[in-house]
């Protein structure tokens, strides 16, 4: 099993801002201890602040027999990554650390969730390891 983290804008300043919301480990902290769970299954992991490259990462993704994506803010308005992740055949679970359905109002609208297999929310660190092991059952 093979599965491709993608995580968006300002997820590199998870550890650093809004503790109270995203926690206090880095991203590669997260990634480095979502790898030791998930023993057994090849994960790869990818963090871009550009929509465009998101995109390309995903439309390039044929490797993997899954994508677990957390698209940062750009969940709320990026047709571009909701359509790269409409055209490719593989699994997407959408995913955020925070209950966004609890957060600001334009963060309760997800452009991309409709396209997705499912969505995992609201578990900090742990929404990455609950959409992985959606793969795995």
């Amino acid at each position: 099993m093979k599965l491709l983290f993608i995580n968006g804008v300002n997820l590199n300043m998870t550890g650093k801002r809004e503790k109270d919301v995203y926690g206090v480990q880095t991203l590669d902290e997260i990634n480095s201890e979502i790898a030791q769970k998930l023993e057994g299954v090849e994960c790869t992991f990818f963090q871009s602040n550009s929509e465009g490259e998101i995109c390309s990462v995903i439309q390039n993704s044929g490797e993997y027999d899954g994508i677990i994506l957390n698209a940062g803010a750009y969940t709320h308005y990026s047709y571009a990554i909701r359509d790269a992740v409409a055209s490719v055949p593989i699994p997407v679970v959408e995913v955020h650390m925070s209950n966004v359905h609890a957060r600001e109002e334009f963060r309760q609208k997800s452009v991309i969730s409709k396209v997705c297999r499912g969505v995992v929310a609201g578990f900090g660190k742990n929404s990455y390891i609950l959409a992985a092991e959606s793969f795995l059952i």
